[in-house]
């Protein structure tokens, strides 16, 4: 881990403006995973494999997320939501970004304008960190933040996909990965073997493979290089 230490304190309360998170993003950019972790005395992990949501729990602390567990953005008063987003070699997203989970009673029971994906989606900060698997994580740098909202374009396709894939699910929940333009259901699990018990559309206990929205990585890069629609 670096030696040097970031001077500054951790903010302790959630920021009271986008303008304040903002700043608090400049602040970061430039910065390594480990300089980070070192100002919150966070001990880093080797690697994520096992510790997936270690990143984001080091931002949000740096940054003053507030949601904790709550089923809100993570920036509550500000309805922002917090997306890393790990870059190759050719600063391009890596993967696909996982957006929220997948149940039968959110398919039944939701509409476009009112479904919890829509809600995590209307405006995110996305901040590009460092991810080529030659770089400890340690060393991995943070960049420079996005605060990104749909164009009409973008939340039109979005609309699509979901609804064609929701409607698909309630039909027979036959979902392949391969289904969206922007938006694709893909396993949450390690394997097939992991299930989960949830409440099916007649309402009876159903055993289900954990499922989740992800964003395709297409439509990342096209946030980062700033485009509107391709």
């Amino acid at each position: 881990m670096s030696d040097h230490i970031i001077p500054t304190l951790i903010p302790v309360s959630p920021p009271a403006s986008e303008a304040e998170l903002m700043q608090r993003c400049q602040q970061i950019a430039g910065k390594t995973v480990g300089q980070l972790a070192q100002q919150c005395h966070m001990p880093v992990p080797a690697d994520l494999r096992r510790h997936k949501g270690w990143l984001g729990n080091l931002l949000e602390r740096v940054l003053g997320a507030d949601a904790g567990t709550q089923a809100e953005p993570d920036f509550v008063a500000l309805g922002i939501e917090l997306k890393t987003i790990p870059l190759n070699t050719r600063a391009e997203p890596k993967e696909s970004t996982y957006v929220c989970t997948v149940t039968p009673r959110a398919v039944a029971e939701t509409h476009w304008h009112t479904c919890w994906l829509r809600r995590k989606l209307s405006k995110v900060l996305w901040l590009p960190i460092e991810a080529d698997n030659a770089i400890s994580l340690q060393d991995r740098y943070v960049g420079q933040a996005i605060l990104w909202q749909p164009s009409k374009q973008q939340e039109m396709i979005l609309q699509q996909d979901w609804e064609e894939l929701m409607e698909i699910m309630i039909a027979d929940g036959a979902v392949t990965a391969r289904l969206g333009r922007y938006l694709q259901i893909r396993p949450k699990a390690a394997h097939s073997r992991v299930t989960n018990r949830q409440i099916g559309h007649d309402g009876e206990v159903e055993l289900h493979h954990p499922c989740g929205f992800y964003l395709r990585t297409s439509f990342t890069q096209q946030i980062l290089s700033g485009k509107a629609c391709c």
